[in-house]
């Protein structure tokens, strides 16, 4: 009689998951997700009051969560606060920033402000959660957002794109360097997804017509498209990926 395999669980509760950006956005839907998955989701962004409203709505659902107000700008603060709070299984690394200008135009403190959260940020919390794990000896997954421009050009990106190639190239680096630690480093991917960040972009019909173009499957991304990528990723079903990039851009960068 033949063994039959079974599928590695997607189930994360006894996990605790750091979720950044997760009062809007791709990192409210990755919060929710995880909280449905039975993880225990810290919520932590800059803006206190949204972030107790969000956490009265977990709790309500039956969820497991609490609230860590946090600058990821501010590194040394925000390594103090995951050394107290951690360690973390799981790390949801979206707070973002977009300041977009064709690149002639690019002011030095837009460039700064970018990559101030996009990449010293999204770096120095990775790292901080990756020491609290390595120090605990515990396994984890660590899940940068980066985004599909980490792999392509776009107009009047330069600098966001710039910040989410350094991304990518960071989290192949500690992938690395921190797999035989059983912690593993991936990115999620996400074409142009209906976000407040992203409401700007849709209101120009230029920009609306390129991006149509460009998505293979003729539609626009949603919150949800992100949601079962950031729970395969922080769960056993993903347990020999590391590494790796997640693209979730309707076939944007296969053509």
């Amino acid at each position: 009689m033949v063994t039959l395999p079974r599928t590695p669980s997607f189930n994360l509760a006894g996990r605790k998951a750091l979720v950044t950006g997760a009062t809007s956005g791709i990192g409210l839907g990755c919060a929710v997700a995880l909280a449905e998955a039975g993880a225990h989701v810290v919520l932590a962004a800059r803006n206190v009051e949204r972030l107790e409203g969000i956490l009265s709505q977990f709790l309500d659902e039956g969820w497991q969560a609490s609230v860590l107000p946090l600058d990821v700008a501010d590194i040394e603060a925000t390594a103090v606060l995951v050394k107290d709070n951690g360690p973390f299984d799981i790390l949801v690394n979206s707070a973002g920033l977009g300041r977009h200008s064709p690149a002639v135009e690019t002011a030095p403190s837009d460039f700064d402000a970018v990559m101030d959260v996009n990449l010293r940020g999204a770096y120095f919390l990775t790292q901080a959660v990756a020491k609290g794990l390595k120090t605990a000896g515990r396994k984890g997954s660590l899940i940068n957002v980066s985004s599909q421009m980490g792999h392509v050009g776009g107009v009047d990106r330069a600098v966001y794109c710039a910040s989410k190639h350094a991304v990518e190239g960071f989290t192949k680096s500690m992938a690395i360097e921190l797999g035989r630690d059983g912690i593993r480093v991936n990115t999620i991917c996400p074409t142009f997804i209906r976000t407040p960040m992203t409401a700007p972009t849709f209101d120009n019909p230029e920009r609306v017509e390129w991006i149509e173009d460009k998505i293979k499957l003729g539609r626009v991304g949603e919150v949800e498209d992100i949601m079962g990528a950031v729970v395969y990723l922080a769960s056993d079903a993903s347990a020999l990926v590391t590494g790796t990039a997640l693209l979730i851009d309707g076939g944007w960068t296969a053509g």
